[in-house]
């Protein structure tokens, strides 16, 4: 099964992150242009360094959990977890992001009833997930310095993305990658990397679950997530485990042997996140073998892409559901997912930070 595929852009990144993965003739052939690219960024961050950009520090600590990569590698459960994390220890975190797609001119608070297409699915989810104050714009420093002034307690900010966004002041500095790591290892357009590899950072996690061996960089941590019991968009309340979804088990919701007696469970998995087959693994190790229906990141539900699927249950991760809470379909059940953040690397970060804030 095959995802739909809208637009010509969309076409053209599902290529590009083909070709990224090898040197092949394509990325040979942009090389020139990821140079001038080098040449710019490059440019760019040694005028923040030099101070000729300035750079804003917002009155509290700052942890930034981002990207070298073009595209999604599981910062968000990282950002749920890391705040989880931080309150545990203490703090009181809020976070702040640009929004992928937000209709936004301004700072802007997200609460639980934030429709998705005014501050992009990221921060929704981040929002319901966490309680913590999320506030949204392009511009993260004003971002976080609308935070602060709204919410007196927050000691900390952590921000959704961003590790290119030199104007905001940043003491933590943490890089997600998931099984591509850096690709062909070129810069853009050339290969998927914003920046080099060689990018100096507090800590790497790597959200992997094919289970290869993590590389030899310093401060380099496996990213586990794990998923929960799956729960149903039409009534959250009603919660299986992932178990009940195994080929030939009765369709959950369903008296038993309702669908076992006729057959298999068809089961349908679909995914508009960076890399849907982590989601598609993540099943699979849990027993699942679902067909696949993989969807553009940030897929923005504009069409029903499971108008014409025939299954008896849909599996969707949480980022795709905080779009579809309109629609009236049975069949979809929501995998939530959590991020199992190695202790060492919440120490370092503790530590970072109360370093900071005692200074």
């Amino acid at each position: 099964m095959s995802g739909p595929v809208s637009s010509l852009k969309e076409r053209l990144e599902a290529q590009f992150a083909h070709a990224w993965q090898r040197r092949g003739a394509l990325a040979w052939a942009l090389t020139p242009l990821a140079a001038v690219f080098a040449a710019v960024s490059g440019a760019r961050r040694a005028a923040f360094a030099a101070g000729w950009l300035k750079s804003v520090r917002v009155g509290v600590p700052v942890v930034v959990v981002g990207n070298v990569t073009v595209g999604g590698t599981g910062k968000t459960p990282t950002v749920i977890a890391l705040v989880e994390a931080l309150r545990a220890a203490g703090f009181s975190p809020g976070v702040v992001s640009r929004g992928y797609g937000a209709k936004i001119a301004r700072p802007t608070p997200v609460t639980a009833d934030t429709p998705a297409r005014l501050c992009g699915d990221e921060p929704l989810l981040i929002a319901r997930r966490t309680g913590v104050p999320v506030w949204v714009s392009p511009d993260r420093v004003a971002a976080a310095t609308a935070l602060c002034g709204a919410h007196s307690d927050v000691d900390v900010i952590v921000s959704d993305d961003g590790l290119q966004h030199y104007r905001l002041v940043r003491d933590v500095e943490i890089v997600v990658f998931d099984h591509r790591l850096g690709g062909n290892g070129f810069l853009l357009p050339a290969g998927p990397l914003r920046e080099p590899l060689s990018r100096r950072r507090d800590a790497t996690l790597v959200n992997n679950p094919f289970e290869r061996t993590l590389p030899a960089w310093p401060n380099t941590f496996a990213l586990k997530l794990e998923p929960g019991d799956a729960w149903h968009l039409a009534n959250p309340a009603l919660r299986r485990p992932l178990a009940q979804f195994a080929a030939g088990a009765a369709a959950p919701g369903q008296g038993a042997g309702t669908q076992g007696s006729q057959g298999a469970l068809r089961l349908v998995a679909a995914a508009g996140i960076g890399s849907p087959e982590r989601f598609f693994a993540t099943l699979r190790a849990a027993g699942l073998a679902p067909q696949t229906l993989p969807l553009p990141d940030h897929y923005a539900y504009a069409t029903n892409p499971f108008a014409d699927v025939a299954a008896d249950a849909i599996l969707v991760t949480e980022k795709d559901a905080v779009k579809l809470g309109a629609w009236n379909d049975a069949r979809i059940w929501v995998v939530p997912v959590e991020a199992a953040l190695d202790h060492r690397l919440i120490t370092l970060v503790v530590e970072k930070l109360r370093g900071r804030s005692s200074a």
